[in-house]
């Protein structure tokens, strides 16, 4: 797997500053922490639904 060396991950720093500016980074930094907590909660409920949930969306056994 790929891993940035450190002058890489400098230049993207760099980058990010010049795009952004230094005050929209930590919000941009925070909006993204919270996307993935809420997709993270919805993934959890997901599952959390499937495993109580046993039949499938077909008719009842012994249905006619």
């Amino acid at each position: 797997m790929f891993r940035p060396s450190p002058l890489e991950i400098a230049l993207i720093v760099v980058a990010l500053l010049l795009l952004f500016g230094a005050k929209r980074i930590p919000d941009i930094a925070r909006s993204l922490g919270q996307a993935l907590k809420e997709f993270k909660k919805g993934i959890r409920d997901g599952m959390d639904d499937s495993s109580g949930h046993q039949g499938g969306s077909g008719p009842a056994p012994g249905g006619s």
